[in-house]
Protein backbone atom coordinates (compact mmCIF):
# COMPACT_ATOMS: atom_id res chain seq x y z
CA UNK A 1 0.00 0.00 0.00
CA UNK A 2 1.11 3.57 -0.71
CA UNK A 3 1.57 5.81 2.29
CA UNK A 4 -0.38 9.06 2.59
CA UNK A 5 -0.48 11.36 5.64
CA UNK A 6 -3.70 12.15 7.47
CA UNK A 7 -5.48 15.48 6.97
CA UNK A 8 -7.03 17.33 9.91
CA UNK A 9 -10.47 18.79 9.20
CA UNK A 10 -9.70 22.32 10.37
CA UNK A 11 -10.22 24.40 7.21
CA UNK A 12 -12.07 24.37 3.91
CA UNK A 13 -8.73 24.25 2.13
CA UNK A 14 -7.67 21.10 4.02
CA UNK A 15 -11.00 19.44 3.21
CA UNK A 16 -10.57 20.35 -0.45
CA UNK A 17 -7.07 18.87 -0.52
CA UNK A 18 -8.36 15.68 1.06
CA UNK A 19 -11.22 15.41 -1.45
CA UNK A 20 -8.85 15.94 -4.37
CA UNK A 21 -6.49 13.25 -3.05
CA UNK A 22 -9.37 10.82 -2.54
CA UNK A 23 -10.77 11.46 -6.04
CA UNK A 24 -7.35 10.87 -7.58
CA UNK A 25 -7.00 7.56 -5.72
CA UNK A 26 -10.58 6.59 -6.63
CA UNK A 27 -9.94 7.22 -10.33
CA UNK A 28 -6.70 5.23 -10.32
CA UNK A 29 -8.21 2.30 -8.41
CA UNK A 30 -11.37 2.20 -10.53
CA UNK A 31 -9.36 2.21 -13.75
CA UNK A 32 -7.18 -0.60 -12.41
CA UNK A 33 -10.31 -2.56 -11.44
CA UNK A 34 -11.90 -2.19 -14.89
CA UNK A 35 -8.69 -3.37 -16.56
CA UNK A 36 -8.24 -6.42 -14.31
CA UNK A 37 -9.81 -9.89 -14.36
CA UNK A 38 -11.42 -10.61 -11.99
CA UNK A 39 -12.45 -7.01 -11.33
CA UNK A 40 -12.29 -5.87 -7.71
CA UNK A 41 -12.21 -2.53 -5.90
CA UNK A 42 -11.90 -1.50 -2.25
CA UNK A 43 -15.15 -1.02 -0.30
CA UNK A 44 -13.77 2.24 1.11
CA UNK A 45 -15.17 3.95 -1.99
CA UNK A 46 -18.73 3.26 -0.80
CA UNK A 47 -18.38 6.06 1.72
CA UNK A 48 -19.05 9.39 0.13
CA UNK A 49 -21.76 11.56 1.72
CA UNK A 50 -24.64 9.61 0.15
CA UNK A 51 -23.00 6.26 0.80
CA UNK A 52 -22.51 7.13 4.46
CA UNK A 53 -26.20 8.05 4.77
CA UNK A 54 -27.23 4.79 3.10
CA UNK A 55 -25.03 2.82 5.48
CA UNK A 56 -26.68 4.56 8.42
CA UNK A 57 -30.02 3.32 7.03
CA UNK A 58 -28.65 -0.20 6.65
CA UNK A 59 -27.72 -0.20 10.34
CA UNK A 60 -31.41 0.36 11.22
CA UNK A 61 -32.78 -2.45 9.02
CA UNK A 62 -34.48 -5.39 10.77
CA UNK A 63 -32.35 -7.91 8.84
CA UNK A 64 -29.06 -6.21 9.69
CA UNK A 65 -28.22 -7.53 13.16
CA UNK A 66 -24.54 -6.46 13.59
CA UNK A 67 -25.11 -2.83 14.61
CA UNK A 68 -27.81 -3.38 17.22
CA UNK A 69 -26.03 -6.46 18.56
CA UNK A 70 -22.73 -4.64 18.99
CA UNK A 71 -24.49 -1.64 20.54
CA UNK A 72 -26.13 -3.95 23.08
CA UNK A 73 -22.76 -5.52 23.93
CA UNK A 74 -21.13 -2.12 24.40
CA UNK A 75 -24.03 -0.83 26.49
CA UNK A 76 -23.98 -3.90 28.73
CA UNK A 77 -20.21 -3.83 29.29
CA UNK A 78 -19.31 -0.13 28.96
CA UNK A 79 -18.35 0.16 32.62
CA UNK A 80 -16.04 -2.84 32.47
CA UNK A 81 -14.49 -1.61 29.22
CA UNK A 82 -13.98 1.85 30.70
CA UNK A 83 -12.18 0.35 33.67
CA UNK A 84 -9.71 -1.29 31.28
CA UNK A 85 -9.23 2.04 29.50
CA UNK A 86 -8.40 3.86 32.73
CA UNK A 87 -8.61 7.60 33.50
CA UNK A 88 -7.82 10.34 30.97
CA UNK A 89 -7.65 7.90 28.04
CA UNK A 90 -7.43 9.06 24.44
CA UNK A 91 -9.74 7.27 22.00
CA UNK A 92 -8.74 6.82 18.36
CA UNK A 93 -11.66 5.53 16.27
CA UNK A 94 -10.83 4.02 12.88
CA UNK A 95 -13.64 4.46 10.35
CA UNK A 96 -15.69 6.55 12.75
CA UNK A 97 -18.80 6.98 10.58
CA UNK A 98 -21.62 8.67 12.53
CA UNK A 99 -19.82 8.48 15.92
CA UNK A 100 -22.77 6.64 17.43
CA UNK A 101 -21.08 3.80 19.25
CA UNK A 102 -18.32 5.84 20.86
CA UNK A 103 -20.90 7.75 22.89
CA UNK A 104 -21.50 4.61 24.96
CA UNK A 105 -17.81 4.56 25.86
CA UNK A 106 -17.52 8.30 26.49
CA UNK A 107 -20.44 8.17 28.93
CA UNK A 108 -18.71 5.44 30.94
CA UNK A 109 -15.10 6.71 30.74
CA UNK A 110 -13.34 8.56 33.54
CA UNK A 111 -12.45 12.03 32.20
CA UNK A 112 -11.60 11.11 28.59
CA UNK A 113 -8.75 13.35 27.42
CA UNK A 114 -9.25 13.41 23.66
CA UNK A 115 -11.20 11.78 20.86
CA UNK A 116 -9.63 11.34 17.41
CA UNK A 117 -12.25 10.04 14.93
CA UNK A 118 -10.80 9.01 11.55
CA UNK A 119 -12.95 8.58 8.45
CA UNK A 120 -12.64 8.90 4.68
CA UNK A 121 -15.97 10.76 4.26
CA UNK A 122 -14.88 14.27 5.27
CA UNK A 123 -18.17 16.18 5.11
CA UNK A 124 -20.04 13.49 7.01
CA UNK A 125 -17.30 13.29 9.64
CA UNK A 126 -17.11 17.06 10.10
CA UNK A 127 -20.85 17.33 10.72
CA UNK A 128 -20.94 14.39 13.15
CA UNK A 129 -17.84 15.61 15.01
CA UNK A 130 -19.38 19.07 15.44
CA UNK A 131 -22.52 17.50 16.91
CA UNK A 132 -20.44 15.40 19.30
CA UNK A 133 -18.42 18.44 20.39
CA UNK A 134 -21.65 20.23 21.32
CA UNK A 135 -22.69 17.26 23.46
CA UNK A 136 -19.27 17.03 25.16
CA UNK A 137 -17.95 20.62 25.33
CA UNK A 138 -15.14 19.63 27.71
CA UNK A 139 -13.80 16.91 25.41
CA UNK A 140 -11.01 17.63 22.92
CA UNK A 141 -12.50 16.35 19.63
CA UNK A 142 -10.05 16.36 16.71
CA UNK A 143 -11.60 14.79 13.58
CA UNK A 144 -9.21 13.46 10.94
CA UNK A 145 -10.29 12.83 7.35
CA UNK A 146 -8.12 10.10 5.89
CA UNK A 147 -7.78 6.59 4.58
CA UNK A 148 -6.90 4.81 7.82
CA UNK A 149 -5.65 1.76 5.92
CA UNK A 150 -2.58 3.78 4.95
CA UNK A 151 0.21 5.15 7.13
CA UNK A 152 -1.13 6.72 10.33
CA UNK A 153 0.42 9.99 11.49
CA UNK A 154 -1.50 11.03 14.59
CA UNK A 155 -0.85 13.94 16.95
CA UNK A 156 1.39 13.24 19.95
CA UNK A 157 -0.49 12.24 23.12
CA UNK A 158 -1.72 15.15 25.21
CA UNK A 159 0.37 16.00 28.29
CA UNK A 160 -1.07 14.15 31.26
CA UNK A 161 -3.24 11.88 29.11
CA UNK A 162 -3.67 8.22 29.96
CA UNK A 163 -3.36 5.32 27.58
CA UNK A 164 -4.28 5.60 23.92
CA UNK A 165 -7.07 3.17 23.02
CA UNK A 166 -8.06 2.35 19.47
CA UNK A 167 -11.73 1.70 18.70
CA UNK A 168 -12.57 -0.29 15.58
CA UNK A 169 -16.22 -1.38 15.79
CA UNK A 170 -18.70 -2.70 13.25
CA UNK A 171 -16.62 -5.68 12.09
CA UNK A 172 -14.90 -3.45 9.53
CA UNK A 173 -11.89 -5.70 10.09
CA UNK A 174 -13.86 -8.22 8.03
CA UNK A 175 -13.68 -5.99 4.94
CA UNK A 176 -9.95 -6.66 4.71
CA UNK A 177 -8.31 -9.72 3.21
CA UNK A 178 -6.40 -11.69 5.87
CA UNK A 179 -3.15 -10.10 4.66
CA UNK A 180 -4.67 -6.59 4.75
CA UNK A 181 -6.09 -7.26 8.22
CA UNK A 182 -2.65 -8.25 9.51
CA UNK A 183 -1.17 -5.12 7.94
CA UNK A 184 -3.80 -2.87 9.52
CA UNK A 185 -3.46 -4.50 12.93
CA UNK A 186 0.34 -4.24 12.81
CA UNK A 187 0.04 -0.52 11.98
CA UNK A 188 -2.51 -0.02 14.75
CA UNK A 189 -0.23 -1.84 17.21
CA UNK A 190 2.50 0.73 16.51
CA UNK A 191 0.14 3.73 16.78
CA UNK A 192 -1.38 2.41 20.03
CA UNK A 193 1.88 1.23 21.57
CA UNK A 194 1.43 0.83 25.31
CA UNK A 195 -2.36 1.11 24.97
CA UNK A 196 -4.99 -1.20 23.54
CA UNK A 197 -7.46 -1.83 20.72
CA UNK A 198 -11.18 -2.41 21.23
CA UNK A 199 -12.19 -4.44 18.18
CA UNK A 200 -15.65 -5.53 17.05
CA UNK A 201 -16.05 -8.58 14.82
CA UNK A 202 -18.93 -10.48 13.24
CA UNK A 203 -18.93 -14.22 13.90
CA UNK A 204 -19.47 -17.33 11.79
CA UNK A 205 -23.15 -18.28 11.89
CA UNK A 206 -26.12 -19.69 9.96
CA UNK A 207 -25.72 -18.64 6.28
CA UNK A 208 -29.44 -17.82 6.07
CA UNK A 209 -28.99 -15.08 8.69
CA UNK A 210 -26.02 -13.70 6.77
CA UNK A 211 -27.84 -13.79 3.43
CA UNK A 212 -30.78 -11.82 4.81
CA UNK A 213 -28.48 -9.20 6.36
CA UNK A 214 -26.90 -8.35 2.99
CA UNK A 215 -30.03 -8.73 0.83
CA UNK A 216 -32.60 -6.68 2.75
CA UNK A 217 -36.21 -6.57 1.60
CA UNK A 218 -36.18 -2.76 1.18
CA UNK A 219 -33.23 -2.81 -1.23
CA UNK A 220 -31.12 -0.38 0.81
CA UNK A 221 -28.01 -2.58 0.60
CA UNK A 222 -28.47 -2.84 -3.16
CA UNK A 223 -28.65 0.97 -3.39
CA UNK A 224 -25.54 1.22 -1.20
CA UNK A 225 -23.66 -1.15 -3.51
CA UNK A 226 -24.80 0.64 -6.67
CA UNK A 227 -23.88 4.01 -5.16
CA UNK A 228 -20.23 3.17 -5.83
CA UNK A 229 -20.98 3.51 -9.55
CA UNK A 230 -23.17 6.55 -8.96
CA UNK A 231 -20.29 8.16 -7.05
CA UNK A 232 -17.96 7.41 -9.97
CA UNK A 233 -20.44 9.16 -12.28
CA UNK A 234 -20.67 12.20 -10.00
CA UNK A 235 -17.00 12.59 -9.19
CA UNK A 236 -15.21 11.09 -12.19
CA UNK A 237 -17.69 11.44 -15.07
CA UNK A 238 -17.69 7.72 -15.87
CA UNK A 239 -21.20 7.49 -17.30
CA UNK A 240 -22.23 4.12 -15.83
CA UNK A 241 -25.85 3.14 -16.47
CA UNK A 242 -26.89 1.83 -13.04
CA UNK A 243 -29.86 0.05 -14.60
CA UNK A 244 -27.42 -2.30 -16.35
CA UNK A 245 -26.12 -3.77 -13.07
CA UNK A 246 -27.55 -6.10 -10.42
CA UNK A 247 -26.62 -6.17 -6.75
CA UNK A 248 -25.41 -9.62 -5.69
CA UNK A 249 -24.41 -10.71 -2.17
CA UNK A 250 -23.78 -14.30 -1.06
CA UNK A 251 -21.93 -16.29 1.61
CA UNK A 252 -18.75 -18.01 0.46
CA UNK A 253 -18.58 -20.72 3.13
CA UNK A 254 -15.08 -22.10 2.35
CA UNK A 255 -13.65 -18.60 2.81
CA UNK A 256 -16.00 -17.64 5.70
CA UNK A 257 -17.01 -14.40 4.01
CA UNK A 258 -19.92 -12.55 2.48
CA UNK A 259 -19.07 -11.30 -1.01
CA UNK A 260 -20.78 -8.32 -2.63
CA UNK A 261 -20.66 -7.86 -6.40
CA UNK A 262 -22.16 -5.66 -9.09
CA UNK A 263 -23.21 -7.94 -11.95
CA UNK A 264 -23.44 -6.70 -15.53
CA UNK A 265 -26.89 -7.46 -16.99
CA UNK A 266 -25.62 -7.38 -20.61
CA UNK A 267 -22.51 -6.79 -22.71
CA UNK A 268 -21.61 -3.12 -22.33
CA UNK A 269 -18.88 -0.61 -23.11
CA UNK A 270 -17.79 2.15 -20.75
CA UNK A 271 -15.99 5.06 -22.41
CA UNK A 272 -14.14 7.13 -19.85
CA UNK A 273 -10.99 9.21 -19.68
CA UNK A 274 -10.02 8.43 -23.26
CA UNK A 275 -10.32 4.67 -22.83
CA UNK A 276 -12.96 2.07 -23.59
CA UNK A 277 -13.73 -0.69 -21.08
CA UNK A 278 -15.80 -3.71 -22.08
CA UNK A 279 -17.80 -5.63 -19.49
CA UNK A 280 -19.45 -8.85 -20.56
CA UNK A 281 -22.89 -10.09 -19.56
CA UNK A 282 -22.64 -11.79 -16.18
CA UNK A 283 -19.20 -10.36 -15.39
CA UNK A 284 -18.87 -8.67 -12.03
CA UNK A 285 -17.15 -5.90 -10.14
CA UNK A 286 -16.32 -7.35 -6.71
CA UNK A 287 -17.01 -4.48 -4.30
CA UNK A 288 -16.74 -5.96 -0.81
CA UNK A 289 -15.77 -8.92 1.33
CA UNK A 290 -17.07 -9.27 4.87
CA UNK A 291 -15.16 -12.02 6.64
CA UNK A 292 -16.75 -13.77 9.62
CA UNK A 293 -14.62 -14.91 12.54
CA UNK A 294 -14.31 -17.36 15.39
CA UNK A 295 -12.96 -16.15 18.73
CA UNK A 296 -9.81 -18.24 18.37
CA UNK A 297 -9.24 -17.21 14.76
CA UNK A 298 -9.41 -13.48 15.50
CA UNK A 299 -7.17 -13.78 18.55
CA UNK A 300 -4.59 -15.61 16.46
CA UNK A 301 -4.74 -12.91 13.76
CA UNK A 302 -4.26 -10.15 16.35
CA UNK A 303 -1.38 -12.05 17.93
CA UNK A 304 0.43 -12.15 14.59
CA UNK A 305 0.31 -8.33 14.58
CA UNK A 306 1.81 -8.04 18.06
CA UNK A 307 -1.32 -7.70 20.18
CA UNK A 308 -1.88 -9.74 23.35
CA UNK A 309 -5.46 -11.02 23.67
CA UNK A 310 -7.54 -9.77 26.59
CA UNK A 311 -11.21 -10.08 27.54
CA UNK A 312 -13.91 -10.87 24.96
CA UNK A 313 -17.54 -9.77 25.24
CA UNK A 314 -20.34 -11.26 23.10
CA UNK A 315 -24.12 -11.61 22.91
CA UNK A 316 -25.97 -14.69 24.12
CA UNK A 317 -26.50 -15.92 20.56
CA UNK A 318 -22.77 -15.68 19.74
CA UNK A 319 -23.50 -13.54 16.71
CA UNK A 320 -21.00 -10.75 17.43
CA UNK A 321 -17.95 -10.26 19.65
CA UNK A 322 -15.93 -7.34 21.01
CA UNK A 323 -12.25 -7.95 21.83
CA UNK A 324 -9.89 -6.09 24.16
CA UNK A 325 -6.40 -6.41 22.68
CA UNK A 326 -3.32 -5.18 24.55
CA UNK A 327 -0.92 -3.26 22.29
CA UNK A 328 2.81 -3.99 22.68
CA UNK A 329 4.63 -1.80 25.20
Amino acid sequence: MLNRPLFRIDSGEAQGEARDAQSSCFAADLKAALLSHPRTISPKYFYDERGSRLFDRICELPEYYPTRTELAILAAHAGEIASHMGPRAEVVEFGAGSLRKVRLLLEAMQEPARYLPIDISGEHLARCAAELQQEYPGLDVQPVVADYTRRLLLPAPLPGAGRRVGFFPGSTIGNFTPEEARHFLATAAQVLRGGALLLGADMVKDPDILHAAYNDSQGVTAAFNLNLLARANRELGTGFDLGLFWHSAFYNAPKSRIEMHLVSRKNQRIEWDGECFEIGEGETLHTENSYKFTIEGLRALAGQAGFRPGPVWMDAGRRFCVHWLHAPA
